[in-house]
């Protein structure tokens, strides 16, 4: 429990974890009253070269005087943070607010002066960078917006921790120190550089546990076949290249199977990188304090009892995490299958899974351990599908996910050099906005599939995530604007996996389709059409044709400037002529080396035969020796088939660097998966293409910032959750160039007559009530009102129908040109973001969900993409001979809502409906905005693990 200081309660919020740069944990907190000995003590274990750079004279040791300054804070104009590991400080960080002549003050004086120490044994890990980016949020918080500086030219470390930061500053030399005075205001520069640190950190905290140079394995007991036993066995029999040791507080011998056995960690003589924790849930706290007081850097928690178990299970997970971050520590789990690492250099199986994967290129990330379980499996299989053929990287299976998540995975994967496409099983995004944006960065780099369970219910229990409001379809749509390729089914994970893995990229939707089997090709090409590519008509080589026939279609075929790809069909023939398996095998590789940047697949009809053949074309990797990796092993009925070697041209050989590592090409059990898998890699290919030019958010001149702010906050200042009026409305929209029509309200016949005549003829009268608005297929509009008197007959008419004015709240508008009517819409999300939507208006479109979605900010590219992504675009573009409508228009009106919404938070709704789009400009006749404080963005704060 924290004392407060001073005037202000103490500020729990401020609290959190940071990864540091080597990919360790620690703890930033506010310092407070009392921390006196706790920063006394920090401050004997700082160099005399230290205090003197930190107050530019000999400073051995602190006084009283000085111990109440440093730990007496009102948290508003003078503040402390420390960072902690163990409970104890190893580098502080303080503020002061000044004003004139650099003298203290309090607000509205808004500048800070900043100081830093840092424990020499703590130095180069990156703890002052992250200690500035949370005293600098604090600043903002209590509106201090510039922090200046006065550092020692000598003290080049700390210098760099101020220029590097990517603020707006200026530098200044007077009295031999270097003066540095900033602005906090968070710049394109610096968020950039915020979140290359996150990176890298978050990388090296997941290298560290994949990548260990030491396990120990604690609750290895002396039975044979319990958890513990099995994972210490698995990493033996993997050939795991460190040092192993098992560890169970009820043994008595030195050796277990082998390997050196220990009754506590804390007995290990040497340095342990990494822990299996698999004791029961009990007594892990016990292991965890005794790892952490070892120096152990990370966990994986193979013991289960925690969320999963219910509520007091996840308090036992929550504190399970606190106390591992208190030393340092990341967690991976609890309730984890284990993690893997087939690079040769590691041979790390932790895990429960009795056989090392193959090494290969794909790295695989699964919450769940049954599915972890069941794709390994299948996965190692030599028919069995991806990795069976191309090979594992990395596995790992999260568990819980307490702490390690797959955002913590992507980061690693991003420059992993022995990962080429990463597969992930996901059933809850704890933060969709980050994931997100690593998933864009990461998908521009390679292949990211992600199967998504859980689609219909709710997380696991053993997940603590963030709510969304947000549908699934809606989450699907704003991770395939990140370039994510989302599939059903873990089917369709491994073909979209095996096709990606070892085959470059289609340059189109053109495919070609060749065979030994007409009907074959025929559902190949139906396949084509269903999915969106464009197929030339089927080539039929016959049930007689040869493997020559095969190598001369197919080079043929690669050589058309026609086709982006080309399927190849086979059935297996009978009779003294017909091609063999090999042979045909041997023909494909053979004519796809003419041709290295077309993607080539196989779709057969699987009797045993050719899928054997495929299967022995090529390894997964290069085989040094006999052996069961060597083996070819028949695939499984329904299962995609090995590949065919091939060379890739996009990137070195793989692997593990032998010189003549080929190219797999794919095949599978049915035309359908072939087509889908391919379909995949041609939108995934075309979203890389323009991923490499991703637009601009246009600059408007007519926008109105400022006048838009000052306008919400006198709309604020009367509350909070506010639904603007109709006049607020028009006017805000107004402020952005988004022009809405005016309507007049009818509450009375005589009033709509007056209420037309202000406006002009011809009119619209319309319902407003909640059940009939903007449902014109209920009756409740009459449009074309020519005079006086059809607009009498048509108020009649309404209120004969639905009721009194008082229920229908009627309104008079002026005609709109007639078009297709839409409908805009942005919503703030609090996991996702802000959203912008687009549909086509009416019930029919709301029934199929015919509604498409951009994450904010949108660009010009994303507008454009948006009015063409959803089923009935083409009433857009002039369907069955109407006039097409005027899209440039509605995409300005979309850039003109996503800017309002990106410049102003508190702008929390938008809807626009409908949106009349005719041949020449458009009509805005419904809008409703709604206003709230601007909710927090932990996307743009300091670097902070998730809180538990």
């Amino acid at each position: 429990m924290q004392t407060s200081s001073d005037r202000h309660e103490y500020p729990s919020h401020w609290e959190a974890d940071v990864v540091l740069r080597d990919g360790g944990t620690a703890r930033v907190r506010p310092i407070t009253v009392d921390d006196a000995e706790r920063l006394v003590s920090f401050y004997e274990q700082v160099s005399d070269e230290s205090k003197y750079y930190r107050f530019f004279a000999p400073y051995p040791r602190l006084s009283a005087k000085d111990v109440r300054r440093f730990t007496h804070h009102d948290f508003v104009d003078r503040v402390g943070l420390a960072a902690t590991i163990g409970g104890e400080f190893i580098a502080t960080v303080r503020y002061d607010r000044i004003g004139a002549g650099g003298l203290p003050a309090s607000a509205p004086a808004d500048e800070a002066e900043v100081a830093f120490l840092v424990q020499d044994a703590h130095q180069g890990r990156g703890v002052a960078s992250a200690l500035l980016e949370h005293i600098g949020a604090v600043a903002r918080e209590r509106d201090i917006r510039r922090f200046a500086a006065e550092v020692l030219p000598a003290n080049t470390k700390m210098i760099k921790v101020f220029t590097d930061a990517g603020y707006q500053q200026k530098r200044h030399f007077e009295d031999g120190v270097v003066r540095l005075e900033f602005d906090l205001e968070p710049t394109d520069r610096s968020v950039a550089v915020q979140r290359a640190r996150e990176q890298r950190a978050e990388a090296r905290s997941v290298q560290r546990l994949l990548a260990p140079g030491s396990v120990a394995v604690i609750g290895a007991g002396r039975t044979a076949g319990g958890v513990g036993r099995s994972v210490l066995a698995n990493l033996r029999e993997a050939g795991f290249t460190g040092r192993l040791y098992a560890v169970n507080k009820s043994l008595e011998e030195k050796e277990l199977d082998g390997v050196p056995a220990h009754r506590s960690v804390r007995d290990i003589g040497e340095h342990v990188d990494l822990a299996v924790v698999a004791v029961p849930a009990p007594y892990v706290p016990e292991v965890v304090a005794e790892c952490g007081e070892h120096g152990v850097q990370g966990l994986v928690v193979v013991s289960s009892g925690y969320a999963e178990s219910g509520p007091g299970g996840r308090e036992r997970q929550r504190e399970l995490v606190r106390q591992a971050r208190t030393y340092g520590m990341r967690i991976i789990g609890p309730n984890t299958f284990g993690i893997i690492n087939t690079s040769p250099d590691v041979r790390l199986n932790a895990s429960l899974a009795p056989e090392m994967p193959r090494p290969g290129r794909i790295g695989l990330f699964a919450q769940s351990g049954a599915i972890g379980i069941a794709l390994l499996s299948r996965l190692h299989r030599r028919g069995g599908g991806v990795t069976g053929v191309t090979g594992v990287s990395t596995f790992v299976s999260a568990g819980n996910r307490a702490d390690v998540s797959g955002n913590d995975v992507l980061q690693y994967w991003y420059d992993d050099p022995d990962t080429d496409v990463a597969l992930m099983y996901l059933e809850s995004i704890g933060n969709p906005r980050k994931f997100t944006r690593l998933a864009r960065r990461t998908a521009a780099a390679k292949p990211l599939v992600v199967v998504q369970g859980a689609r219909h219910a709710a997380a696991p229990q053993g997940h603590a995530v963030r709510a969304t409001r947000l549908p699934h379809a809606t989450v699907s749509a704003l991770l395939a604007q990140a370039g994510v390729i989302r599939v059903d089914t873990i089917t369709e994970l491994v073909d979209a996996g095996l096709l990606l893995a070892r085959q470059p990229l289609p340059s189109g939707p053109r495919v070609a389709i060749l065979g030994n089997s007409e009907s074959l090709g025929l559902l190949t090409f139906d396949a084509c059409l269903a999915e969106g590519l464009r197929p030339l008509p089927p080539l039929d080589l016959t049930t007689a044709a040869s493997a020559e026939d095969f190598r001369r279609a197919l080079e043929r075929a690669l050589a058309d400037d026609r086709c982006d790809a080309v399927v190849v069909t086979a059935i297996p023939a009978v009779g003294e002529t017909s091609v063999r398996d090999a042979a045909l095998a041997e023909a494909l590789r053979s004519a796809s080396a003419s041709a290295p940047a077309k993607p080539v697949l196989v779709a057969h009809v699987e009797l045993g035969g050719l899928a054997e053949a495929l299967s022995a074309a090529a390894s997964t990797a290069p085989q040094t020796g006999p052996g069961p990796a060597a083996t070819a092993d028949a695939a499984r009925p329904g299962e995609p088939s090995a590949p065919v070697g091939r060379q890739d041209p996009r990137r070195p050989s793989a692997g593990t660097g032998a010189p003549d590592e080929t190219r797999l090409i794919p095949a599978y059990p049915a035309a359908e998966r072939a087509v889908r898998a391919l379909a995949e890699a041609v939108k995934y290919g075309q979203w890389r293409r323009e991923a490499a030019e991703p637009g601009k958010v246009p600059e408007y001149e007519d926008i109105d910032e400022k006048g838009a702010a000052e306008q919400i906050d006198a709309l604020l200042s009367r509350g909070t959750g506010l639904t603007l009026g109709a006049e607020d409305t028009r006017a805000l929209l107004a402020r952005y160039g988004v022009d809405v029509r005016r309507a007049l309200p009818a509450p009375t016949p005589g009033e709509a007559a007056a209420a037309a005549g202000t406006l002009g003829y011809p009119v619209a009268l319309k319902t407003t009530a909640p059940h009939l608005r903007h449902r014109a297929d209920l009756g409740g509009v009459r449009l074309d009102l020519a005079n006086e008197e059809q607009l009498h007959r048509a108020y009649a008419e309404l209120t004969e129908l639905f009721g009194g004015p008082e229920e229908l709240r009627p309104v008079v508008q002026g005609m709109a040109p007639r078009g297709v009517d839409t409908v805009v819409r942005a919503v703030i999300d609090p996991a996702a973001g802000a959203v912008l939507s687009f549909g086509l208006a009416g019930a029919a479109s709301e029934l199929l969900g015919d509604t498409a979605h951009r994450l904010i900010p949108v660009t010009d590219r994303d507008a454009s993409s948006l009015v063409r992504s959803i089923r009935t675009a083409p009433l857009l573009f002039g369907w069955r001979g109407s006039a097409p409508v005027d899209t440039a228009a509605l995409e300005e009106v979309m850039l003109r809502v996503s800017r309002l919404v990106d410049d102003h938070p508190e702008v929390v709704g938008v809807s626009l409906e409908p949106v009349v789009v005719a041949p020449h400009g458009l009509s805005v006749l419904g809008a409703t905005v709604r206003l709230a404080r601007a909710p927090l963005r932990d996307d743009l704060g300091p670097r902070t693990l998730p809180v538990v």
